[in-house]
């Protein structure tokens, strides 16, 4: 009989699965049938953008943290399918970092282009896995009818992503504070922050991100607050960093250096959980934010079960492609291509994975780290390799450039790693660009807003097909 294999979750990384077995069958491989839930009414997961926060209009959590004038915080060059590049998509050269909106299409469009659609199950959220002697029952409900659905599966792959469910500490008087109180996971924009006085607490990219769009967006005084470390970047006037926030009174916060601010609303960039509701505790990863989280050998394959697969679970400097190599390895497991080794051995890996892991002294190491992951997966399946190498220098350029000038290291350009062909320049400096918009974005300013070439009707996506589509490129891929 056909295994019935699971995925959970349409974001970058089911996308990525989704894919992956799709290039299998076109190269003339049997694959499993396979349902792909996602409980979003369109796939993107992250890169969906919602105005909602908290909860939706099924009653349901709010999956997506993605804010509305977000511009990818790494260059485009790291991140690009190796089987399907930025030129292929787009027909011209873009900027090294584009808006949200750019990259939702790119990650969507070739997804669209290899008709993987017809797997996923929209407005389906999963309510409950149990492992059985053969495999899984997966119970889910249709959000859009209510309907309740309970069905068997030989494998389930956890594409569901782990930033989603946030991590709310507590700090002593906030319940008393006057100003406005969100976490990152709820922060929809940055215009509302313009002329406030604005405490970030943490001191990880959203903090950073946050912090430069309120920056940008008229913020009187940003202050971002870390536990451990500071950041250490040359902020722009209007801009600093203070020890850890320990008390609230008021409007006031007090610094653990003594510091004192009066402070008008505050974003807390505290994390995200791993947490999966679907799941009993037998078969959900519990792990802090890392590379290599522990109980996944090759950083996908449950220990205590093999068949279960969680892809795009580990801390990321690499993203797209590392969800693909992830996808592709996972792929070729199910299909028989790749044996797994006994579970000893395979707890050797995993032992081995975390040592290194514990020994890297610095975030440039961790890059390398992170890439030497990925060469481990692709060498072992079909996924075109590229220049991992290359990629490991362009980050370390890219944290370079941020500590030269944080405000405008989104002006720099980058070859791409898969084409050579190198970014352009955006039309217009980061910090002062408004318009986030993919019109905007693609089409070269003092034209004509109508221009077949450039021009992006975005209504294109409400019908299923990709805006960039419109234009005229090659269509050949793996």
């Amino acid at each position: 009989m056909v295994e019935r294999i699971a995925i959970i979750g349409a974001g970058p990384s089911g996308m990525a699965q989704l894919r992956a077995f799709e290039a299998a069958r076109e190269s003339g491989a049997e694959i499993p049938e396979i349902v792909c839930f996602e409980k979003q009414a369109d796939w993107g997961g992250q890169w969906n953008y919602s105005w909602r926060t908290g909860i939706d209009q099924h009653g349901e959590p709010v999956h997506s943290s993605m804010y509305r004038n977000l511009w990818s915080n790494g260059p485009k060059e790291a991140l690009e399918f190796a089987d399907y590049s930025f030129d292929q998509h787009f027909g011209k050269p873009i900027s090294s970092y584009p808006p949200r909106a750019v990259l939702w299409d790119y990650i969507a469009g070739r997804v669209e282009a290899s008709d993987v659609r017809r797997f996923v199950r929209f407005n389906t959220i999963v309510r409950w896995t149990q492992e059985t002697a053969d495999g899984f029952t997966v119970a889910s409900e249709n959000l859009a009818d209510g309907e309740t659905t309970t069905e068997h599966f030989d494998r389930i792959i956890v594409a569901s992503g782990h930033f989603s469910f946030p991590n709310v500490p507590d700090f002593e008087g906030l319940e008393n504070f006057t100003g406005e109180v969100m976490h990152a996971h709820d922060f929809r924009g940055a215009e509302r922050l313009a002329g406030k006085r604005v405490l970030m607490i943490g001191a990880s990219y959203s903090a950073e991100d946050i912090g430069m769009q309120a920056h940008k967006m008229g913020a009187e005084l940003v202050t971002l607050s870390y536990r451990s470390h500071a950041m250490g970047f040359d902020w722009p006037a209007g801009v600093e960093e203070l020890p850890l926030a320990v008390g609230f009174d008021g409007s006031t916060v007090t610094f653990r250096d003594g510091s004192v601010r009066e402070v008008d609303a505050v974003v807390l960039c505290t994390g995200y959980l791993h947490k999966y509701p679907f799941l009993p505790d037998s078969l959900a990863l519990s792990s802090p934010n890392n590379l290599y989280p522990d109980g996944l050998y090759k950083g996908t394959v449950w220990q205590g079960n093999p068949n279960l697969f969680y892809v795009g679970a580990q801390d990321q400097w690499f993203t797209f492609n590392m969800f693909d190599a992830q996808a592709w390895f996972v792929r070729d497991v199910i299909l028989g291509r790749i044996a797994l080794p006994d579970a000893e051995d395979r707890a050797a890996d995993i032992r081995h994975w975390l040592a290194e892991y514990a020994a890297l002294p610095d975030h440039d190491s961790e890059v390398v780290y992170q890439a030497n992951y990925i060469r481990d997966l692709i060498e072992r399946t079909d996924y075109p390799m590229f220049d991992l190498d290359e990629v490991v220098r362009i980050f370390q350029s890219w944290q370079h450039d941020k500590q030269v000038d944080i405000a405008r290291y989104r002006d720099k350009t980058y070859p791409s790693v898969m084409t050579g062909t190198m970014a352009a320049v955006h039309h217009t400096p980061w910090l002062e660009e408004m318009d986030d918009s993919i019109e905007r974005y693609l089409t070269p300013v003092g034209t004509a807003s109508d221009s077949r070439d450039d021009a992006i009707d975005v209504g294109t996506r409400e019908r299923g097909v990709s805006a960039a589509a419109r234009v005229t490129r090659p269509t050949s891929r793996r």
